[in-house]
């Protein structure tokens, strides 16, 4: 397997470049963006020290333009001290960022964003310069998913120890290795991976959401361990239909052997002979398998469609 360099080693900036990231007033305008964008895009914030949103955006651009190695640069503008430029391209609000390319502003936007949205503009602006916004680690980070989906988890988790070596605390590598250690039996693992992430990686709508995914089937998981054997709770269903406890418990049964379809069908059944059984128990539980599937899930489609007719029936 291929060794993973250091972050400071991905690409490295040649020594007579320019800086990715640099301050910029009226009068080095001209050389720091407009010249430089005939080479790379440029980002140029106009920020000042009072304007918080600007203390929560620039760290995030210095971060992913650091993390894309020359693709494009930053070029920070003081708009209190440079405020006649800021007359000259009719910056209104702060912050407010603008993107250059061959000379001439090509994108823009007002206002603090999240990382995911940061990262969207940003390879727009790439992908209409022919260039691309995937780092190598994200690359390496691509590999590994094939991996794990591939069932290779052996192989997805070395490469994401060597992913994580280069750069310690990416969230989608942790998330990609909780997901591995799940596929491994090794729950402890996972939640000591996925407890560990920041807060600020939670705020990326994507992370957020495999992490509750991984959060459900862990939970599920847990429950299945209890489950009953599946013929002697189908013989107690069949000659009661009305236990839900016994068809409830049918459904762990089926979910522990990853029947997910059959063991939707026991709680659909629940609910439509008692909606309100065991504080909506079967509902719950339902919605649990949904969030283990993931919300574009064939699974989660068509059972939430079958549910939605069963509530409003």
């Amino acid at each position: 397997m291929q060794n993973i360099p250091g972050e400071s080693n991905l690409s490295p900036q040649a020594a007579n470049s320019p800086p990715l990231i640099s301050d910029a007033t009226i009068e080095t305008f001209a050389d720091n963006v407009i010249a430089l964008s005939q080479q790379v895009p440029v980002l140029v914030d106009f920020w000042a020290d009072w304007c918080e949103p600007c203390k929560q955006l620039m760290p995030m651009l210095e971060k992913l333009v650091t993390s894309l190695n020359g693709k494009v640069a930053l070029v920070r503008v003081n708009a209190d001290q440079n405020q006649e430029l800021c007359g000259q391209l009719r910056v209104q609000s702060l912050p407010t960022v603008m993107a250059f390319w061959q000379g001439q502003p090509v994108d823009g936007f007002q206002g603090a964003m999240p990382e995911s949205q940061l990262k969207a503009f940003i390879a727009k602006l790439l992908e209409m310069a022919g260039s691309s916004a995937e780092s190598p680690i994200d690359q390496y980070l691509d590999q590994a998913e094939t991996l794990l989906e591939a069932g290779e988890n052996m192989q997805a988790v070395e490469l994401l120890k060597q992913i994580l070596q280069a750069e310690p605390g990416n969230s989608r590598a942790v998330i990609t290795f909780a997901e591995a250690s799940i596929a491994m039996d090794n729950a402890d693992q996972a939640l000591q991976l996925i407890d560990g992430l920041d807060t600020e990686a939670l705020k990326d709508k994507a992370i957020a959401a495999r992490v509750a995914k991984l959060r459900a089937a862990m939970e599920l998981a847990e429950q299945a361990e209890a489950a009953g054997d599946v013929d002697e709770l189908e013989a107690k269903v069949a000659a009661d239909p009305m236990d839900h406890q016994a068809r409830f418990d049918l459904s762990l049964a089926w979910q522990a052997r990853g029947e997910n379809a059959k063991a939707a069908e026991c709680l659909l059944a629940i609910i439509m002979r008692d909606r309100e059984w065991c504080d909506d128990g079967a509902r719950v539980q339902l919605l649990k398998l949904f969030e283990a599937e993931g919300p574009g899930a064939d699974f989660t489609l068509k059972y939430r469609r079958r549910l939605s007719s069963v509530l409003f029936s």
